[in-house]
């Protein structure tokens, strides 16, 4: 398809001790014990404070799912680790962030692999992945049983040299296609939309010939309100109604493939994270695996409710719609060949498959479609 779009962690005594041995030999072993213990008590009453920051708005569930990040790490450490957290814009812009952690402006941050893109198109198969067949959750497993973390490792500190250590957690549904001023319903609709998105889904959209905008979340609705965006996409209902798109756009088009899953990023500098105890750099990486369960019940409980109040706000909530989801998935066939010429890009695409056609194909053939059963309930006559 013709391109027309643009990418913006002593001995004993024989006969026996004197009860003035006995004291004399307690005395002296309390104060060994307090030589040994007193520097113990002062390094568990040490606190470390850790400047961290998200790339979300306050007000954001996302920040939120950050907030409940920090908790953990904070509630775990019994006092002796905090993470200070502060919202996108703090200390730099939501797309400044990976580089102000880096150079230590600040200590860690919460965020999307495809925010990094630019570095590295690879960065985003971690988290913006190609819509193989599989769900996030899957995804993630992938990066703890399928050689995800180790590729992400190697691409941060090998390929790219980073200063950093990170941590992949928070599984995402699938991203709407987005909010438009009237109904896609074909392929045709998008072409030439100024629209925003992110990472590899941008490559994606500009083969299709949509014009792309990449941005941060806080600025999306501001472009849309002016007039520099025709149309946008962020990621979750919730999200999308904080950030006030049903004030600026009235049709909300449901699924797609250009995210089809999504997880977040915990990063922290490198040196930073290495100069911490061994049991609070365990609490920094296991606190991800308990948010990241959290993360996704909250979601399914607030991102349901928010789709009704987007429905009450007035807003048409329409399904994308099947020739749209297949030019999405043309536009993929062509992004991952011209990407994977790159051998780290195409190593990982194989990794990514290799686990898909296992773990999606045993699913689909051993898991009971719940649609039959869903139906029968709820939706019957």
């Amino acid at each position: 398809m013709t391109r027309t779009g643009r990418i913006k962690d002593v001995s004993a005594q024989a006969a026996g001790p004197s009860r003035r041995d006995l004291l004399a030999a307690a005395a002296t072993t309390a104060a060994a014990a307090g030589a040994i213990a007193a520097p113990n008590v002062v390094r568990a009453q040490d606190k470390v404070t850790l400047s961290f920051q998200s790339t979300w708005p306050s007000e954001d569930i996302f920040h939120e799912f950050a907030e409940d990040y920090a908790t953990k790490v904070n509630e775990m450490s019994g006092g002796r680790l905090e993470l200070n957290l502060l919202p996108a814009g703090a200390v730099v812009g939501s797309l400044q962030m990976q580089d102000a952690v880096i150079s230590g402006a600040l200590d860690g941050g919460h965020g999307v692999t495809a925010y990094w893109y630019g570095k590295n198109k690879a960065y985003s198969l971690f988290g913006t992945s190609p819509p193989w067949g599989w769900n996030a959750n899957q995804m993630l497993g992938w990066i703890k049983y399928g050689g995800g973390q180790q590729l992400y490792d190697e691409l941060v500190q090998d390929v790219l040299g980073l200063d950093l250590v990170g941590f992949l957690t928070g599984p995402m549904p699938t991203q709407p296609l987005g909010w438009f001023q009237k109904e896609i319903t074909s392929p045709e609709d998008l072409r030439n939309l100024k629209y925003r998105t992110v990472g590899l889904s941008a490559d994606v959209y500009n083969e299709m010939g949509v014009a792309v905008t990449i941005m941060g979340g806080g600025d999306i609705v501001p472009a849309l309100d002016r007039g520099l965006l025709d149309a946008a996409e962020f990621n979750n209902p919730s999200s999308d109604i904080v950030l006030g798109f049903t004030d600026v756009s009235r049709v909300y088009m449901v699924r797609s493939y250009h995210q089809a899953c999504e997880c977040f990023e915990i990063i922290f500098n490198k040196r930073r994270y290495e100069s911490l105890a061994p049991d609070l750099q365990a609490i920094l990486k296991y606190a991800a695996e308990a948010a990241s369960a959290d993360m996704s019940w909250k979601a399914m409980d607030r991102y349901s409710r928010d789709l009704q109040r987007i429905r009450d706000a007035g807003v048409q909530v329409v399904t994308t719609p099947e020739p749209v989801l297949q030019a999405q998935l043309d536009a993929w066939d062509k992004v991952l060949e011209q990407l994977s010429e790159d051998d780290f890009f195409r190593k990982v695409v194989e990794s990514q498959k290799e686990w898909t056609r296992r773990i999606v194909g045993f699913s689909l053939e051993y898991e009971v479609d719940q649609r039959m059963a869903f139906e029968h309930f709820f939706r019957q006559a």
